[in-house]
């Protein structure tokens, strides 16, 4: 068995790995030759302001009492520059939106490893084209710039990380540390005479990242005092340096200013997913070679937002995030970034027609460069009969377009050369994108063909060793030789193919895979042969009604991933099942407790996804509703008979929870003191990790009896859990668990009711009696449902409390009792380990049905392996790589999510074993040595 486990990881890691090559491999190709413009440029420098985290809305409506938020910068849109919307992609991250306004490109999934600090690949941007650059800012966005950069001509001043503190008393200070450095580096630039004449070359460019507005988004959300007055704070930051440059040189007007942001934020302070309030940022251009404000009587837009922001009468100019580096480098006239796919925003400019038309010419050319790269890679690796070129632009078409443009702009036709140069980028765009997914139907259908495979050979040891629908009969030595060899030959057909086309290694994986699971589906045959006498004995009606059951239940699982309230209704189904099963004559009270926790529990994925209001009420009801129940279930514990307890057992009980009245103290006194700015608490900071070290100990304290260890698991979860909650969530475990207790009672009803075996009594059983194996009964049709009935509570205990497959469904809020300081991965595993508490409830329950009912954990955790890879063969068919930003987003995190699911639950079977059955022995007086 063990071989069939490591083999299923391997599989399933495949599988996984499969969608980041089909679908989100880099789209960077190298070797292209540098593009510029062969005329002088409108400016000598370019200063680019970076607001992070900035919403369009935020800086453009006007205050309740009809002023600007942001006086400045109001009135350079309305009297000296150009503005309008910049639209970003997802993830709408920090680094993924600096490296489109700077380098000009969409970076790929691959760069989420990396967490987005360092360059996962090597790429080319506006400021390694420039002459020098100096930046000031955060340490986690300007090195990234810096390391890119060919040669030391790209200069950073970066303030600690520590600074970046959700929980300081004001974040606006990383922007005035900003605005002060830049001031004093020019002042002290007049007594140094390598630094004056370096200020005084061309191509120059001064980047400010001000991270402040972000911080305080995260800290106290986007319609807070505190992210409209550092609005206002950057607004004055951004008219001082301004001026203070315009001085230095002079007034010369050779000096382009650029304000934008990398993403948005939304209204509960986070990031990372495709909502309008994360995408829409805003865009404010002015200074040398740059348009003057453009009136205009009416202009059209879907949404609404002129009438709101008053601007109506002001030309606004929209552009896709990546367009901008191309217009900072015709700006101060360096070469366009290589890898750029912005289109050059014509309308930003003032300059002459045919300063215009060459611009765009050379955007043409430099996107085009790219597609002639791709193209020959794309040529180089395929067998020539079978390589399909993209035809709207053959070799013969590009030189007729290249032609074309060139003969405009001699005869000044600059109007026909600018949209030929258009549809140019159209195309090259399209074919840049057809070379990149050339081969994904082909690898798409072998990791179908695996997963089909799969699933077909996982079934088939279900039945051959865990019911007894089959005789055992082998296969005989002639048939299993033919088709050894037929399979082998299949597979060196398929590696010579790849070897000929010069294939990367993983094609290899991929296309090889299906081989060996279908040899090993194929050994089987005499299983197949007994299933299907079988399944035509039995009578047709039965087997169609169970077929579509099952086909029901994944449905609603797969469609509970996109709507939560379809857990709802499969909550409320199963509130009726002792009802349709005739459970309830047998066992009245539990029915009913069962139906009530069902309707109970269907409320929560009703709820608002967690996170966008907190509640801290809430969390302490929840605590103070933990310490009562644990009140009444003692007093049950100290009346029962048990002959096997100690009382000395009970004191653990009491440490835990002493343990959630302090989890529940700590979160109320936390939030209060980052209410009134004081920061997180020291202590609170040292109980919170105390607790979360230290409540697994106490668990393994308990004894192992099924009540007293699953009662004693809630509690240890329980004081970690409130210290991650901000609002309802924390009374989801409370319900979760009371349905879990309840559905391990139930299964009990349900063995007997199926005349399956007797009734353990429950009160008395315990985890670590080890089952005799022969004991272990073959499965039944309702182990079916029982496992069923786990995916779906796994599922459940997922996405109760909110849609995790979302980025910005994290609040980070909820980690703030452990720490205040920005920390990616600090943040990120504390978050997963609020998502796996639930989990860990249910996969306990999920081994206590198991051990109870006397099933091998093995066969039950096959079907549920079948129920989630059927699933995830749905998400694979799901994932796309275009449309909206948020479709992209949500479907890889629906198939990474599913396949994980797959991982996570053998690793949560093992944990379950772990936390129901070993038991830390302490010193104790030996009469009283438990069992």
């Amino acid at each position: 068995i063990p071989v069939f486990i490591l083999a299923g990881l391997l599989v399933h890691c495949v599988f996984l790995v499969s969608i980041f090559d089909i679908y989100f491999s880099s789209p960077l190709v190298h070797g292209m030759t540098p593009q510029q413009t062969p005329l002088p440029p409108p400016a000598k420098r370019l200063v680019l302001f970076v607001a992070d985290g900035l919403r369009a809305d935020s800086l453009y409506e006007l205050d309740s009492n009809g002023t600007a938020r942001a006086p400045y910068l109001r009135s350079i849109l309305e009297n000296n520059g150009s503005w309008g919307i910049s639209h970003t992609r997802v993830p709408t991250e920090s680094r993924p939106g600096h490296v489109a306004l700077i380098a000009g490109f969409y970076e790929d999934v691959s760069a989420v490893a990396k967490g987005w600090k360092e360059n996962p690949v090597e790429f080319d941007s506006v400021f390694n084209e420039s002459k020098y650059t100096w930046s000031w800012g955060s340490p986690d966005i300007l090195p990234m710039f810096a390391k890119g950069a060919t040669g030391d001509h790209v200069y950073t001043f970066c303030y600690a990380a520590e600074s970046e503190d959700f929980g300081a008393e004001d974040a606006a200070k990383l922007d005035i540390w900003v605005f002060d450095h830049v001031k004093s580096f020019f002042n002290s630039s007049r007594s140094n005479k390598t630094l004056f004449s370096a200020l005084n070359e061309e191509k120059v460019v001064l980047f400010l990242h001000l991270l402040g507005i972000d911080t305080n988004g995260h800290a106290h959300r986007p319609n807070s005092r505190e992210y409209q007055e550092n609005i206002k704070q950057v607004d004055e930051g951004v008219k001082e340096i301004a001026s203070l440059i315009d001085n230095f040189y002079g007034n010369d007007g050779k000096t382009a200013f650029i304000l934008t942001s990398d993403h948005g934020m939304t209204d509960w302070g986070s990031h990372g997913a495709g909502h309008p309030s994360e995408t829409l940022t805003p865009l404010i251009v002015w200074g040398a070679g740059v348009n003057y404000p453009q009136k205009v009587t009416t202009q059209f837009f879907e949404d609404n937002f002129l009438k709101e922001w008053k601007l109506e009468n002001l030309k606004r100019l929209d552009v896709n995030q990546a367009d901008i580096a191309p217009l900072m480098a015709s700006l101060i006239g360096v070469p366009f970034p290589l890898n750029s796919v912005g289109t050059l925003p014509l309308e930003y400019l003032n300059t002459s027609a045919l300063f215009k038309a060459e611009s765009m010419f050379t955007n043409a050319v430099q996107i085009l460069e790219q597609f002639k790269v791709k193209m020959s890679q794309k040529k180089e690796t395929t067998l020539s009969i079978l390589f399909t070129p993209f035809k709207p632009l053959s070799a013969s078409e590009q030189i007729n377009y290249l032609k074309k443009i060139r003969l405009y702009i001699e005869q000044q036709k600059y109007d026909e050369a600018v949209s030929l140069c258009k549809t140019l980028i159209k195309l090259a765009l399209e074919g840049l994108s057809y070379y990149h997914t050339y081969d994904r139907l082909f690898l798409g259908l072998s990791i179908a063909m695996s997963f089909v495979g799969w699933t077909t050979y996982v079934i088939l040891i279900i039945i051959k060793a865990h019911t007894n629908l089959t005789k055992t009969v082998p296969a005989s030595k002639k048939k299993s030789t033919v088709l050894f060899y037929g399979f082998a030959s299949a597979g060196m057909i398929i590696t010579f193919f790849l070897l000929i086309q010069t294939c990367p290694w993983t094609y290899y994986i991929y296309c090889l895979l299906p081989v060996p699971v279908w040899y090993a589906v194929g050994k089987e045959i005499p299983v197949i042969q007994d299933l299907a006498t079988y399944v035509l004995s039995v009578h047709i009606g039965h087997s169609a009604g169970f077929l579509l059951v099952c086909i029901l239940g994944i449905e609603i699982l797969v469609f509970s991933f996109f709507y939560r309230s379809a857990l709802t209704v499969g909550l409320l189904v199963f509130a009726g099942w002792p009802v349709i099963t005739q459970l309830w004559i047998q066992a009245k009270t539990k029915a009913l407790i069962w139906t009530l926790l069902c309707v109970l529990l269907a409320i929560f994925p009703l709820m608002p996804v967690v996170g966008r209001e907190p509640n801290i009420p809430l969390v302490i009801a929840a605590g103070l509703l933990t310490i009562l129940l644990s009140f009444f279930s003692l007093a049950s514990l100290s009346k029962s008979e048990n002959k096997y307890r100690d009382n000395e057992d009970l004191k653990v009980y009491f440490y835990q929870m002493f343990s959630v009245a302090l989890s529940t103290y700590v979160v109320g006194s936390t939030h209060n003191s980052l209410k009134i700015k004081q920061g997180l608490p020291v202590i609170n900071q040292i109980i919170s990790w105390m607790t979360l070290v230290f409540s697994p100990v106490l668990l393994l304290l308990s004894p192992t009896f099924l009540f007293e260890r699953l009662f004693s698991i809630l509690l240890s979860l329980m004081s970690t859990y409130l210290l991650l909650s901000t609002g309802y969530e924390a009374l989801f475990p409370l319900a979760l668990f009371g349905l879990m207790f309840m559905w391990i009672n139930m299964e009990q009803e349900a063995l007997q009711h199926y005349g399956l075996s007797l009734k353990p009594k429950l009160a008395v059983f315990n985890f670590t009696c080890t089952m005799d194996i022969t004991q272990f009964r073959q499965l039944h049709l309702d182990d079916v449902r029982r496992s069923f009935f786990f995916v779906f509570f796994i599922v459940t205990a997922f996405f109760g409390t909110g849609n995790i497959a979302s980025i910005n469904s994290f609040d980070p809020a909820s980690v703030y009792c452990f720490l205040t300081v920005f920390s990616p991965f600090m943040m990120g595993g504390l978050l997963l380990l609020k998502v796996a508490i639930p989990f860990v409830l249910v996969s306990c329950a999920f081994e206590a049905v198991q051990v109870t009912t006397q099933l091998s954990s093995k066969s039950l955790f096959l079907i549920v392996l079948v129920i989630s890879d059927i699933m995830a063969l749905h998400f694979f068919f799901l994932v796309k790589d275009y449309g909206s930003w948020l479709d992209i987003g949500t479907s890889i995190s629906h198939y990474v999510l599913v396949m994980s699911l797959t991982i996570f639950m053998m690793v949560m079977n093992g944990l379950a074993q772990l936390l129901t059955t070993q038991r830390l022995g302490l010193a104790r007086r030996n009469k009283h040595h438990s069992m």
